[in-house]
């Protein structure tokens, strides 16, 4: 994320070379600013642009604390105040424009998720948030939120208040033990690098979108450019070194994004690809060439693109965001990415003149002390009632919910059933409400769980039952074999049955990891999930008997969930293996409150998606405890798949189906049970 035009440097004889303006170094910004939005419109992926920025803030505010150490020591209240006014009215003004927009132009399924990231961003926490939402494998299933990319400018505005206290705190410490404080301070920045570095790298390897949003993992680039300014005044190069330098740096960072999978390698090693470059650019300074790049950074558009940078950076992705709703597509092609392209940068041109610069020329936070903090609260707070009022909104629509289930209205899966004549309205709403879907996802009420001490991935959740229960059900698994949660448990309440849930996201019971081949957190989940059902001894286990329904014909039934039912068939316990529902390329939900629910383009033809044969029909020597569940007729009837069924929404996302429509399925799935599993742990 950019950083907003710093007032320019005076020169100081005992400071860093930081410390002289660099007009080069916003051509620089400006050119970074530039790969981040076509990267994003028209290529769809990451630049490695904001990684330059990250570079270039550690290079001029280390280099600026270290001039204020020298003259007489750092003053924190200003220097915030400072970056108050340099970075809140712009990012302020962009988050109460998406606020507005947003709860005009997106489906009501994005509310929440839009809402509660616009707050993370106003508090300098959106990292955090999508760390959390990384964390969380429904969330993951979010669309792309018009303000993710503030997860950079939070992790520098994190950076922003840490580094000031860390510097300080190292010159005070090396002055009283009589060292140098800018040798201190590189030694620190050497450990802060080195130390940030190696977290990243490992973190990358193991959890890379958390890496991707971590503040620690980017630390690294951050003290990078705080080294650059404290060495730089040695570095002495030729002219043609210079001119060699510059190029190459610039050519290295227009290329890294072309190169590498930015988004899903970084940051890691391979953040030192344009963060170097971009350090071989400042250490190029002036070449003294008329051909050196620092000639093309210096010009006048390229130092204008670098005053534009932070807008730019700030308006592009709500644009872009934005124009894909409204047109209704998943890419806006060339013409439409130049419309993008083009209505950021009259947006940022706007916001920079008349928010920006206004503001920075202002007695604000120069007048008195506290001045810019006032103007920060007066300018956080509306945001923060804005998002407040549209949560309420969002709650109370949502709310609608427990009144609309469970009515002649929407019969859901029953409505397929045989013989069955509708009685309800006949114009009802479709159920849930489309704000409610995200969080429509199944569970056990008042259930409670525990969490293994020898895995605490692995967590158990039991159904309450008063007294000894009829029957013991273990529904393992990944989201896919949860949601049935929604249809057992009215079954178990009915019928004195304990239900245990034993699920993790993208992780079927196997003894492979299917969904992310070589994921060790889930073959450990998958082992000691089955030693855990095996001391349970259930009278019937549900788990998942094939999966990747997709177009195309992919459906499989892999030999490691057979492996894992046939360790349950040595001890007797009966399995239930249910067939997978489908999984779309869009949202059909979504696609029918926009489009209607008989349009065509929101249903799949079931010949794309089921075989008429399941692939465990091909499968010799099945385990002789395991039965086959096949529900597809009541998710693709017919020759469709269609997003409702009953009047009630059949998916919450693209292919997790609804809580309320799987509920409406209780009776079917208690009708199979006891036709096929009436005398399951009879024998126990």
């Amino acid at each position: 994320m950019p950083v907003p035009t710093a007032a320019r440097a005076r020169n100081h004889a005992s400071t860093p070379a930081a410390g002289r303006f660099r007009p080069e170094l916003q051509g620089l910004r400006g050119v970074a600013s530039v790969l981040v939005v076509v990267y994003h419109v028209w290529l769809g992926r990451v630049s490695g642009g904001v990684d330059v920025f990250f570079l270039i803030s550690g290079f001029l505010v280390t280099g600026q604390l270290l001039r204020a150490a020298a003259g007489g020591g750092i003053a924190f209240r200003p220097l915030w105040g400072r970056m108050i006014t340099r970075l809140f009215p712009a990012a302020l003004t962009v988050l109460t424009a998406v606020l507005v927009t947003g709860f005009v132009l997106l489906p009501e399924n994005q509310w929440f998720q839009t809402i509660r990231e616009v707050v993370a961003a106003a508090l300098y926490l959106e990292n955090w948030q999508l760390v959390a939402d990384s964390a969380d494998y429904f969330e993951q299933h979010n669309e792309a939120s018009v303000v993710q990319h503030y997860w950079s400018l939070s992790i520098q505005g994190q950076l922003y208040l840490v580094w000031p206290l860390l510097i300080a705190l190292v010159v005070a410490v090396a002055r009283r033990g009589g060292h140098v404080a800018h040798r201190a301070v590189a030694v620190c920045l050497s450990v802060v690098f080195a130390a940030s570095l190696a977290w990243s790298v490992a973190l990358t390897s193991t959890d890379q979108p958390l890496a991707y949003f971590h503040s620690l993992t980017r630390a690294w680039e951050f003290a990078l450019g705080g080294l650059l300014a404290l060495g730089l005044n040695a570095f002495t190069p030729t002219a043609l070194v210079r001119l060699a330098l510059g190029w190459v740096g610039l050519a290295g960072l227009v290329a890294c994004g072309l190169v590498l999978r930015v988004g899903s390698v970084f940051p890691g090693y391979a953040a030192l690809w344009p963060t170097l470059c971009a350090a071989a650019v400042i250490a190029a300074g002036g070449s003294g060439s008329a051909f050196g790049a620092d000639r093309l950074l210096a010009t006048r558009p390229a130092r204008y693109l670098g005053d534009l940078s932070y807008t730019l950076y700030l308006w592009h992705w709500p644009a872009l965001v934005f124009y894909l709703v409204v047109r209704d597509q998943t890419e806006p092609g060339p013409r439409g990415g130049a419309a993008v392209i083009g209505l950021s940068l009259a947006l940022s041109v706007v916001t920079h003149h008349l928010v920006e610069k206004p503001v920075r020329r202002s007695p604000i936070g120069v007048a008195t002390g506290w001045g810019a903090y006032r103007f920060a609260a007066a300018a956080v707070v509306p945001v923060l009632v804005v998002a407040g009022c549209w949560q309420v909104v969002a709650e109370r629509k949502a709310s609608l919910h427990a009144a609309i289930v469970d009515d002649p209205d929407h019969p859901g899966a029953m409505a397929l059933e045989p013989g069955f004549e509708y009685w309800g309205a006949e114009h009802p709403s479709v159920a849930p409400p489309l704000v409610a879907l995200p969080k429509d996802f199944a569970g056990i009420e008042g259930s409670t769980c525990t969490t293994a001490t020898y895995n605490k991935e692995l967590t158990y959740c039991r159904s309450p039952v008063t007294d000894e229960p009829d029957k013991r059900i273990v529904v393992v698994g990944d989201s896919h074999m949860q949601q049935y949660l929604a249809a057992l448990d009215q079954v178990a309440r009915r019928r004195n049955w304990e239900v245990i849930a034993m699920n993790k996201g993208a992780c079927p019971f196997s003894t492979e990891s299917n969904a992310m081949p070589g994921d060790a957190n889930c073959l450990k989940w998958n082992a000691d999930a089955v030693d855990k059902i095996l001391s349970l001894r259930p009278d019937l286990v549900l788990a998942n008997g094939t999966r990747d329904v997709r177009r195309g014909l992919t459906e499989q039934t892999p030999s490691g969930f057979v492996a894992q039912w046939r360790k349950l068939e040595d001890a007797a316990i009966a399995v239930a293996a249910v067939r997978d529902n489908p999984r779309h390329p869009f949202k059909p939900s979504e696609c029918a409150n926009t489009h209607g629910a008989e349009a065509p383009r929101c249903s799949a033809a079931r010949a794309d998606l089921l075989s008429p044969e399941p692939p465990y029909a091909r499968i010799p020597d099945l385990p002789s405890n395991v039965e086959f569940l096949d529900f597809s007729d009541y998710f693709c009837p017919g020759d469709l798949c269609p997003p409702v069924i009953g009047n009630i929404y059949v998916y919450l996302d693209d292919s997790h189906v609804s809580a309320t429509y799987m509920s409406t399925m209780s009776p079917l799935l208690e009708r199979v049970l006891d036709e096929r599993f009436a005398h399951a742990g009879d024998n126990r």
